[in-house]
């Protein structure tokens, strides 16, 4: 009989742009990967990987009673089906969701793997406060000797109060392939070019970063922001595209919407920003310092697994736009504190967060999960 691996994962894009080492991992083992995901405009950029796809309604914003029902019977349905070796569960909504249908269709050997913990363990209140309590029990009601957790930082697993008796493994994101971001030169010193990649979302700073680019720029700093990313509507933090457009209507700030090419934004820019409330571990910074750039990045968990403050670039208080603004200008002033901070961002990738590490840490995983004969 076949031995696979069904990845749950709500979007195929979030699939398609973070997770394609983990199926890679996958197929070092002898397993197949299979994706069950919501579909949209990624399902060929999957299946070129010889990925097989199998559309199911795991919609994010649906978050009725009812709604995640159908979704535990529909998973439920595709495992039975499937049969698979592992089901691997990517970010909370599927851990809650997939994890109910799993036991439902009798799979024992689960990975499950938080990309971070949203916006759940970011706002305050009674509604969040019951999130919290529903997808930490979700994660901790997997525990046993056939589970195995992933997690891209040590803030995470504290949160969610699992002990350290339970198979938690620290893996560098999703990896990133060293050759598709090299080492970059600076562009031309002026403008002083800052990017952020991301989602369009306020829980990633953008306003807080956008206020402290006006500060230099009335201080009388040539600098440009460059802002890269779409909206997510499905994310109540989501910044609305009407203000997306008035900021580029202001000097030196421009709204480009989504890259297709990342590795060009870091090669046209000085500086990388991520002023996150919390992350799992940012994918941008990691291609920014694959890149040879210094960061700028709040010190909330996620974004300190990655930057060391005076080492990779600056950490700085979430929300706090005149530390970001004093950051920035140290930065603008020194072309030499800029080249040793992005040669140690590209040694700091190198030694934890290549593809090539986190598809053989990966794999470790897979093979302790395995029931005999173990692959070779």
């Amino acid at each position: 009989m076949t031995r696979r691996v069904l990845f749950v994962v709500t979007e195929d894009w979030f699939f398609a742009s973070h997770f394609l080492p983990m199926a890679r991992a996958a197929a070092m083992v002898g397993l197949e990967p299979v994706v069950a995901t919501r579909l949209r405009d990624h399902r060929r950029a999957i299946e070129e990987e010889g990925i097989r796809v199998i559309p199911v309604q795991t919609d994010r914003g649906a978050t009725g009673v009812r709604s995640i029902v159908a979704q535990i019977a529909e998973l439920s349905r595709v495992m039975r089906a499937e049969r698979p070796t592992i089901v691997h569960l990517i970010a909370l909504r599927s851990i809650l969701v997939g994890g109910y249908a799993a036991r439902r269709a009798g799979v024992r050997r689960i990975v499950a793997a938080p990309t971070g913990l949203g916006h759940f363990w970011i706002d305050t209140g009674v509604k969040a406060a019951i999130g919290r309590a529903i997808l930490g029990h979700g994660v901790r009601r997997l525990r046993g000797p056939l589970t195995a957790y992933l997690f891209e930082n040590r803030d995470d697993p504290r949160a969610l109060r699992l002990s350290g008796s339970d198979r938690v493994t620290f893996v560098g994101g999703a990896g990133v392939d060293p050759l598709a971001f090299p080492p970059q030169p600076e562009p031309p010193a002026v403008p002083f070019r800052v990017a952020f990649v991301g989602r369009m979302l306020r829980s990633k700073g953008v306003e807080t970063l956008v206020e402290a680019v006006q500060r230099l720029h009335a201080s009388g700093v040539a600098v440009a922001l460059d802002l890269w990313g779409a909206p997510d509507p499905a994310n109540p933090a989501s910044i609305a595209v009407e203000t997306l457009r008035a900021w580029s209507d202001r000097p030196g700030i421009h709204w480009h919407g989504p890259s297709i090419d990342v590795a060009s934004v870091w090669r046209t820019a000085h500086v990388a920003v991520l002023l996150s409330e919390r992350e799992g571990l940012p994918r941008s910074l990691v291609e920014a310092m694959a890149s040879g750039r210094p960061a700028v990045a709040t010190d909330v968990p996620g974004c300190r697994e990655l930057v060391r403050d005076g080492i990779e670039g600056f950490l700085v208080p979430a929300g706090d736009a005149g530390a970001v603004a004093a950051a920035l200008a140290k930065l603008e002033r020194d072309p030499e504190l800029r080249r040793l901070m992005g040669d140690a961002a590209r040694r700091r990738f190198e030694q934890s967060f290549t593809e090539a590490i986190v598809t053989s840490q990966v794999a470790a995983v897979y093979r302790s999960l395995l029931p005999p004969p173990f692959p070779s």
